[in-house]
């Protein structure tokens, strides 16, 4: 994947560039200062905490380098910027199950910035696949790990979806 831009909404990219700052700002100087406590303990041979703590600070500094690969290979969409009745990425999609009636919906987004539990689906998802492309009105076959579904596409709407502030 090395190389390759990422889809990504602009609240997904303003997510990690907060999560960076948020690593940087207050992770990395934690860290650092439970090295230094550690390092006032004496041998660094023995000493555990030392040791936990250089990890933990190895671990920080390699997230903070993925995340910044990532921002820096980002395609932000401007989802504001997109129309149309046809599901495309950042499309927010009002699906109804042929069988049982229910609806529900979901909003199409970059593989990171998916969250089942927020009705976001990853681009790469068998829903997303079977959804991109196709038309309001139009019926889709798509295979869940339940077994085949088929929904209506009742409508396809293009707003950013809200940005939840993380708790540091």
């Amino acid at each position: 994947m090395a190389g390759q831009n990422i889809p990504m909404t602009k609240a997904g990219a303003d997510a990690i560039k907060r999560e960076i700052k948020r690593l940087k700002s207050v992770e990395r100087p934690r860290i650092v200062q439970e090295i230094a406590a550690a390092r006032d303990h004496g041998d660094l041979s023995e000493n555990a905490e030392y040791h936990a703590a250089k990890e933990k600070q190895s671990h920080l500094e390699g997230r903070i380098a993925m995340l910044e690969d990532r921002l820096a290979r980002a395609e932000i969409i401007d989802v504001t910027k997109l129309s149309g009745e046809r599901v495309v990425f950042g499309a927010t999609v009002k699906l109804e199950d042929s069988d049982s009636g229910t609806q529900t919906q979901y909003t199409i987004v970059g593989e990171h910035e998916a969250d089942l539990k927020k009705a976001r689906i990853s681009i790469t998802s068998p829903i997303a696949r079977g959804l991109v492309g196709r038309e309001v009105g139009d019926s889709v076959k798509i295979r869940t790990p339940g077994g085949e579904r088929e929904y209506e596409i009742l409508e396809v709407l293009f707003a950013d979806y809200p940005v939840e502030e993380e708790s540091a």
